[in-house]
C-alpha cells in the first residue's frame, strides 16, 4: 500500500488553516485548489449569461458530471444519474413513487445515516411505511443476515448503506445483495455516501436493478450541493414528489392532461438549485484524471494511513485508542471503508482535547471517528500522533 502526497494541490485550504490537520476527511475533506478555480467560473458564467445559464448546466455541465460518476461507478449508460442539491431530496422522492393506500414495506439495517432514519422513524409514527431493521453488529455476518432477510418476507424498498457510517464496516457484496432479492420488483437503494470514490465500485453487472445514492459532499472533495442517484431504467417512472426540473426540455410546450416525465434519469430530478458544487465536482473529476488519480490509488491511501496511524498508536498505549478498541476489525483481510472508528466512553473527551491542539475528529456517542483522505500526507499523519500523545496520552 502506497501513500500519495497531493498536498501541494490543497494549498488554499491548508493556508486558510495552518495547524489543522484534517482527521475528519469522512466528513468535511478538504477541497483541491481547482474547485476554487470552478467556483469563480460558475459566477462568471451567471453574470455573462444570466437565466441562459441553465442551457450550459444541463447542456455541458450535467453531462460531465454525469460521465465523471459513471466512470468511477463503470456504469454503462450516464443518463441514468440525476443530481440534486442533497440526498434527502432523493430519499422523498424514491417514497414517493409506492402505492399510498398501505404502508410501504422497507428492509433497512439499523445503522444507516440519519437522512434515512430521522425520515422512516418520522414516517413510522403516521403508519405510512412498515420498517424491518436488521442489526448490523455483528459486522462479521450482517451480510449473510441481511440476505436471508431478503428472502423471508416481501418488500418494497430495500435501503442498505455501503459503508456503515458508524463504524467503516461494508455491507457485503453489491452483486450478491442483488442476489440475494428473489423478486424483481422491490427497490434496492444503495447509500453509497461512504463508498463513492473511497472505494472502488463496480456496478456494471447490476446497473439495471440497484439505485445509487451518493454525493460530493465527503470523498469526492467537492463540497455541499452535488448529489446524485443513479437510477436504474424502468423503475419510478413517475414520482410524485416532482420538480419542474423533471421536464426541463419540455417546457415551452403546452401542459397535456397529465403530468409528463422523461425516461431518463431526468424524471427524478426537482426544481431549481445552485450549481456551483456541480462546478466544483466536474472540476475535481478533470483534476484527478488529469493527474491519473483512480479509486483505487485513493483507497490504497487511507488504508496505508490508517495502517501508519493505528501502529502509531499501538506504541502509546491509549486508553480508548488501542487496536482493541476499534469496532471495524483490522487486517488484510478487512472490509473496511477510509475512516477508523473506536468505541471509548472517552470519545467525546478526546475529540474536545484533540480540537485544541487543531487535529480535527469527531465522535457521535462513544464512537470516536478518524477520517483519512488524499489531502494529508504521512508527515500529517506522524504530527497527529505526535499531538494526540501530547494531550490525551499524558
Amino acid at each position: 500500500m502506497t501513500m500519495l502526497d497531493l498536498t501541494t494541490h490543497f494549498a488554499k485550504f491548508r493556508a486558510a488553516a495552518p495547524e489543522r490537520i484534517n482527521l475528519a476527511a469522512h466528513s468535511h475533506h478538504d477541497w483541491p485548489d481547482v474547485t476554487f478555480t470552478a467556483q469563480e467560473q460558475c459566477w462568471h458564467d451567471a453574470a455573462q449569461l444570466a437565466g441562459e445559464k441553465w442551457d450550459l448546466v444541463f447542456g455541458e455541465l450535467i453531462p460531465l458530471v454525469q460521465a465523471g460518476i459513471a466512470r468511477h461507478l463503470q456504469l454503462p449508460d450516464p443518463s441514468t444519474i440525476a443530481v440534486a442539491p442533497n440526498t434527502h431530496e432523493f430519499l422523498c422522492r424514491l417514497l414517493s413513487c409506492f402505492p399510498s393506500n398501505r404502508p410501504i414495506r422497507i428492509l433497512t439495517s439499523d445503522a444507516e445515516f440519519h437522512t434515512a432514519r430521522r425520515q422512516l422513524e418520522r414516517l413510522e409514527e403516521d403508519g405510512l411505511v412498515a420498517v424491518t431493521r436488521v442489526s448490523a453488529e455483528p459486522y462479521e455476518t450482517f451480510a449473510e443476515r441481511f440476505h436471508t432477510a431478503c428472502g423471508i418476507d416481501e418488500y418494497d424498498l430495500i435501503f442498505l448503506s455501503q459503508v456503515f457510517f458508524t463504524s467503516s464496516a461494508t455491507s457485503g457484496n453489491l452483486k450478491a445483495l442483488v442476489e440475494a432479492v428473489p423478486s424483481q420488483e422491490p427497490f434496492i437503494v444503495i447509500d453509497g455516501y461512504h463508498g463513492f470514490m473511497a472505494r472502488p465500485t463496480d456496478l456494471s453487472e447490476i446497473a439495471g436493478r440497484i439505485f445509487y445514492l451518493a454525493g460530493g459532499y465527503k470523498y469526492a472533495m467537492a463540497g455541499e450541493g452535488c448529489c446524485f442517484l443513479h437510477c436504474p431504467p424502468g423503475y419510478g417512472p413517475r414520482p410524485r414528489d416532482t420538480g419542474w426540473f423533471a421536464d426541463f426540455g419540455s417546457l415551452a410546450v403546452p401542459p397535456g392532461k397529465s403530468v409528463g416525465y422523461p425516461r431518463d434519469a431526468g424524471r427524478f430530478l426537482g426544481a431549481t438549485f445552485d450549481p456551483s458544487g456541480l462546478y466544483r465536482l466536474a472540476a475535481v473529476f478533470d483534476w484527478l484524471t488529469r493527474e491519473g488519480i483512480t479509486v483505487e490509488q485513493i483507497h490504497c491511501h487511507a488504508q496505508a494511513s490508517m495502517t501508519l496511524f493505528i501502529e502509531g498508536l499501538a506504541l502509546e498505549h491509549i486508553d480508548g485508542l488501542r487496536v482493541a478498541d476499534l469496532i471495524t476489525p483490522w487486517g488484510a483481510k478487512a472490509q473496511h471503508g477510509n475512516f477508523l472508528t473506536f468505541r471509548t466512553p472517552r470519545a467525546g473527551e478526546i475529540e474536545a482535547k484533540l480540537a485544541k491542539v487543531h487535529v480535527h475528529c469527531d465522535h457521535r456517542g462513544d464512537r470516536l471517528r478518524f477520517g483519512f483522505g488524499i489531502c494529508t500526507n504521512a508527515a500529517d499523519v506522524d504530527q497527529a500522533l505526535a499531538r494526540i500523545r501530547r494531550v490525551v496520552g499524558s
